[in-house]
């Protein structure tokens, strides 16, 4: 995890960033990089990943004020283990030194001079636990689905740990044996001549990929990588107050991890289906009411369509078109917090458009009795002279 860049510094964001900009920042990254858009670029598929990561960490205020005080190490605990003890502290990142966002840490100066035992100190990173490969599965819902929650069963194809063998790649009552190309090194050097002489380059062995080991018999099942691809069927709990492009983690359902680690972990990406008549923004909503001209002008107790109940509401004598009200509380529960967001009606006085000749004489009528003081605005504005 050395190798990890700056939460801020992947969204491209200042430190002080609003959860607006942070949040604009991700889904500007998110649509540059998502693998949809960019089919087989392993480059796009880890910046997409790495935006979803900083993201999940930085819309979180807990998380984000840990991350702001610990760095790497305030929101995840394996980071920094073996490193003399400094890994809960974040490491010397806090002095602008070695390791933390963007520095260096110990390991990387080591492998880059071998005469230090850079080259055993990478042999024993190659050899050691590695985390599997992350995953990420974009899924689409029902916008009631995103405000009460819901279980949802997604399908996808990855590689899942052989039954067989146990994820060993080796067949039963066989292990594994010392690479006879490197001598169980992981390294081999390479010699070219050029016209500057004779350089010897040090690489990962072909042969074992860097492990020092190869399988002696492999397992018939899985052909000695300890792996098989497989269509898996995962449930998928989504809480309730998720919005377009919030993102669920399910921790340890990514890929096998190599040499005893973890297993990578899935990222779930929510996409919400627009309502056809509530419109949403952040925690709130919003809805159009439309009433008639005789409960605008003589008031009238009117009834708001909620999800699952209904609000009453008492219209005031005279309120006029576009004036709105709000309802505390019966908005859209924080996913967080779980804490209801309101909600804005706009009140629409709906002029009628279909008239039987009864009811247009009623209008007339009316007409006729309403004197122009009933009309202070429009008397105001026949006065006017330009």
């Amino acid at each position: 995890m050395a190798d990890k860049r700056d939460y801020y510094e992947v969204l491209g964001v200042q430190k002080n960033a609003s959860d607006d900009e942070i949040k604009k920042a991700y889904r500007k990254m998110a649509m540059k990089y998502h693998p949809d858009k960019n089919p087989g670029d392993k480059e796009a598929e880890e910046k997409f990943k790495e935006a979803n990561e900083a993201y999940e960490v930085l819309s979180d205020p807990d998380k984000k004020s840990k991350y702001d005080r610990f760095g790497f190490a305030g929101v995840d605990p394996s980071y920094g283990a073996g490193q003399g003890g400094f890994g809960g502290f974040g490491g010397f990142g806090d002095f602008g030194g070695f390791g933390g966002a963007g520095g260096m840490n110990f390991d990387d100066i080591f492998d880059m001079f071998g005469g230090f035992g850079g080259g055993r100190r990478s042999q024993a990173r190659r050899n050691g636990p590695q985390k599997g490969r992350d995953l990420q599965k974009t899924i689409t819902i029902d916008f009631t689905d995103a405000l009460f929650g819901c279980s949802k069963q997604i399908e996808l194809s990855k590689d899942v740990k052989c039954k067989t063998c146990g994820g060993s790649g080796c067949k039963a009552g066989t292990g594994k044996k010392t690479c006879d190309q490197c001598g169980g090194s992981g390294q081999i050097s390479q010699v070219s001549n050029t016209a500057f002489g004779r350089f010897q380059n040090i690489i990962t062995c072909p042969k074992c990929g860097g492990t020092g080991q190869v399988v002696e018999s492999p397992c018939p099942d899985c052909s000695g990588t300890g792996r098989n691809r497989k269509s898996v069927k995962i449930k998928v709990d989504i809480p309730a107050g998720v919005d377009n492009d919030s993102i669920v983690t399910l921790r340890g359902q990514g890929e096998p991890g190599v040499n005893g680690g973890p297993d990578g972990d899935l990222y779930i990406v929510v996409n919400v289906r627009p309502h056809s008549t509530y419109k949403r923004r952040g925690d709130d909503l919003y809805l159009d009411l439309p009433i008639t001209f005789d409960q605008a002008a003589l008031g009238a107790k009117v009834q708001v369509p909620g999800f699952g109940e209904t609000y009453s509401y008492t219209i005031t004598p005279g309120t006029q078109t576009g004036s709105s009200f709000r309802l505390k509380g019966k908005g859209v529960p924080n996913v967080r917090t779980g804490k209801k967001g309101d909600l804005y009606v706009k009140v629409v006085v709906e002029i009628p458009t279909k008239l039987s000749r009864k009811e247009k004489k009623a209008i007339e009528e009316m007409a006729r009795n309403v004197t122009s003081e009933a009309y202070p605005k429009k008397s105001k504005f026949e006065k006017l002279r330009f």
